[in-house]
Formats: structure tokens, sequence, C-alpha cells
């Protein structure tokens, strides 16, 4: 069966390559929440058997991760503490994030709460609040991007004029993609709002700017990562 396309264009999620850790202390018990970006049930399962590892003494490793632009893929555990204690608070902090105003769209997160326990019982409630301000607390510090699906387009110029005509796109508040180069030419890839005005604003930009040499060619479209407004 084919996958239905995400109809999502835009959500937030953590700076690429970043791990975020965060602790608190609750009644002599430690709290530390360890947030990473994930792409996949894999990788976001596998921030649990590292965190294992490396807090092999602690007495629960307790998760939740949303994954996807629509959100479609939501999971909690709660390792051992009572059920719905721990991973269901842990996954609604997560869900509940509002990352621009009244807009809550959090995705690609594995967070993991690692538990020491300090000899005093919180009980249901306490452990609720416990699991859940540890994630929300946690994100409240964490590099967070907008990730959005935008349009592609490429403008192919001479190697000399390249690096004159990607600051001066920059300058004019363009997104950038990754920059290929070719035996004589060097192909400059924009990251444009998938809207015709835009592109067609896009593509007179790059002509005036390169004297009518460089048209821009439109291309499929990709997530790309860029800074919070």
């Amino acid at each position: 069966m084919k996958q239905q396309e995400s109809r999502a264009s835009t959500y937030t999620t953590l700076a690429a390559g970043q791990e975020f850790r965060h602790e608190i202390e609750v009644k002599r018990s430690r709290f530390i929440t360890v947030l990473r970006r994930a792409d996949s049930e894999e990788t976001a399962r596998d921030l649990v058997s590292v965190l294992r590892r490396e807090f092999h003494d602690a007495r629960h490793h307790c998760s939740a991760f949303v994954l996807g632009p629509d959100r479609g893929i939501q999971r909690s555990n709660d390792d051992g503490e009572p059920s719905g204690t721990a991973g269901i608070p842990m996954l609604e902090a997560l869900l509940k994030r509002e990352t621009t105003p009244d807009a809550a769209d959090l995705s690609d997160v594995s967070a993991v709460v690692v538990r020491y326990f300090g000899g005093i019982l919180l009980g249901a409630g306490g452990l609720v609040r416990a699991y859940s301000e540890s994630v929300s607390a946690a994100l409240g510090g964490a590099p967070l991007v907008s990730r959005r699906r935008l349009r592609i387009c490429e403008a192919s110029v001479p190697h000399a004029a390249a690096g004159r005509l990607e600051n001066d796109l920059r300058s004019a508040g363009f997104t950038m993609a990754d920059t290929s180069y070719g035996s004589r030419e060097t192909v400059l890839r924009l990251a444009i709002p998938d809207i015709p005005a835009g592109i067609a604003a896009a593509g007179e930009r790059v002509l005036s700017l390169t004297a009518g040499k460089a048209a821009l060619v439109p291309g499929g479209t990709e997530w790309i990562d860029v800074p919070l407004p």
C-alpha cells in the first residue's frame, strides 16, 4: 500500500545533531531528561538503549517519542513505574509544547527520563507531575528549529560568481540548501515557500542579481531546517 503523503508543511523539532539534557530533583529523587532528534522508531528507541548503558544503576528509564510531520507515531513506556505515571505524562508534555503562539507542533523528538530513586515515595500524582515537569523544563531550554517543506530551485552560475550571488541571496532573506559543484559551474539551491508568487519573486531576484545570465529552475520539495521566527 502506498504511504499517504503528509499534509503538514511545517513543524518544530530539535536542532540536528544535538542532544539536550536537563535534571530536576523531587524529594531526593533525581530525574534526568535527555532529548534527542529522531526520524524513525528505531532511532528513538536507540536512545533508551544508550542511556541504559550510561545510567546502568538507575531504577527507571522511562521514554516517550513523537514522530512525523503530522505526529502520526506516538509511543510511551513507563519502564516499571506505576501504569500511566511516567510515559504518558512525558508524551503529553511533548505534544502540548507550544513552540509558537497557540501552536503545538513539536515532532521527531525522543525523550528519556532517567530516575534515581531517592527513598521517598512520590505517589501517583507526584510521579505524573515530576515526569511531566522534567520533560517540560528540558524543552524550555532545548535548541529548536522550524522544519519546513520547501520548493528547491536551482541556479547555475560560474564558480567565480557563486560566492557573491549566494551572499546576496542570503542577505535578501532567502534560505539556501546544499550547493553542488560541476566542472565549470556552481549550482546554488534555494529553498522557497511552495507558492507561485514566492517562486516567481525569487526567479526575478536571481535574474536581477546576475544581469539576466542565470535562470532559477524549480525542482522538487524537501524538508529543510530553518531558524524559528
